[in-house]
């Protein structure tokens, strides 16, 4: 893998991510409803998990809102490096490629929220799979947008690492 297609893989994966947090920033803006504390849940189960200690109640509390977003915007960012090695720096089909990156991050993350027990998408209902399925769609549109639009077109660039 190219230096360069790491580098654009992580920064596609940052624009995705930011566009998913305004979107979801937005439903919660219309729609009037709490954040959610998923991120926080996942941060202190995988705490637990390793042994660390989060401090007080109060600091442990802030740095789980902290490491919960930057969980965020590693997972997003690490999804559009692999999808990078995936297709060999290729630029591809913006519906396929916004399919794989929204599909595949949203089942990393309800899979990861499943497997830790934070969360069991049978009880969600029909709003619940909607806040979560639309931000995702909107970080596939926007990652696989910025992929291949950072992505040489035409003929090889031979400038790029």
């Amino acid at each position: 893998m190219k230096a360069a297609d790491l580098t654009d893989g992580l920064i596609a994966g940052a624009v995705g991510t930011t566009a998913l947090n305004i979107v979801t920033y937005l439903d919660i803006t219309a729609r009037a409803r709490p954040a959610s504390q998923t991120p926080d849940e996942i941060a202190d189960k995988l705490a637990s998990a390793a042994h660390v200690n989060l401090g007080s109640s109060e600091q442990a509390a802030s740095r789980r809102s902290g490491l919960g977003a930057l969980m965020g915007y590693g997972l997003g960012m690490a999804a559009t490096v692999g999808f990078a090695m995936l297709t060999r720096g290729r630029r591809q089909p913006l519906l396929r490629a916004a399919a794989l990156l929204g599909g595949g991050v949203m089942t990393l993350t309800d899979g990861s929220l499943t497997l830790l027990g934070v969360t069991d998408p049978r009880t969600w209902r029909r709003t619940d799979w909607v806040a979560d399925l639309v931000p995702h769609i909107v970080y596939g549109l926007a990652a696989a947008t910025t992929w291949n639009r950072l992505r040489p077109s035409g003929r090889p660039d031979t400038t790029r690492d």
